[in-house]
């Protein structure tokens, strides 16, 4: 669920993205054609990283700085200039790299800790893993420290991280794929139906694996993901 209200002073850019994130979920649901219900939810045996590539697609949108540039308009109606958006795009696409290895930590620290001998699980030994995990894979504390996400605490979501690690590698190869047939994402009414029939219909039929190749037709791989991060800065 999401608690923001667009409108409101200070919402924020995170809250708008969890905002989008979770109307990811409500269209995918909402479209899923089967008739028995167990096909649309969130339980087994729905595919978790499917499940999440189509949140985080939709999610995408926050950072596109197409939809920003239609979208994105000030108390007096103004659009964003694009000079804030440029400014935006020189100072994070650097950190690309940074941003999906930090992304990466989560799911390591939880091989590591579920490898543990009984013995060794004590909290003083689970922050050090996660000190040391943070250092190995983002070179040094995060800011986002991995003992600070809730996942971690909810028996339900145990081992579940490494689900939107894979669902980012979607998107990004989804975003690819679309953009090389069709031109464009935003406002472009042939996406939604696009999406509806070949991501969100099947609903727990199928695997994120299954789903991607089909829409793609290529199998789920980093590639598009690992592309985009590797740019030079003039292209993206």
């Amino acid at each position: 669920t999401s608690h923001v209200n667009p409108t409101a002073v200070g919402s924020g850019y995170e809250l708008l993205g969890s905002l989008m994130h979770e109307a990811g979920h409500a269209a995918h649901y909402a479209n899923i054609s089967h008739p028995s219900p167990l096909f649309s939810q969130e339980r087994a045996p729905f595919s978790t990283s499917y499940a999440e590539s189509q949140s985080m697609f939709l999610e995408s949108l926050v950072d596109d700085v197409a939809w920003r540039g239609r979208y994105a308009r000030d108390r007096d109606g103004q659009e964003v200039p694009w000079q804030l958006l440029e400014e935006e795009i020189i100072a994070s696409h650097p950190l690309a790299a940074l941003s999906l290895r930090r992304m990466l930590e989560l799911p390591y620290f939880e091989k590591a800790l579920y490898e543990l001998p009984d013995d060794e699980v004590t909290p003083a030994r689970i922050q050090e893993l996660a000190a040391d995990i943070e250092v190995k894979i983002g070179g040094g504390p995060s800011p986002w420290p991995v003992l600070s996400v809730s996942h971690l605490l909810e028996d339900e979501m145990s081992c579940y991280y490494h689900s939107y690690v894979l669902a980012q590698m979607a998107v990004f190869q989804m975003r690819r794929y679309l953009l090389k047939e069709q031109g464009r994402i935003i406002d472009n009414p042939k996406i939604g139906a696009i999406l509806a029939e070949k991501c969100w219909k099947p609903g727990a039929r199928a695997t994120i694996f299954e789903v991607v190749e089909k829409f793609t037709g290529e199998p789920l791989t980093s590639d598009a993901w690992v592309e985009k991060v590797e740019s030079p800065l003039d292209e993206v």
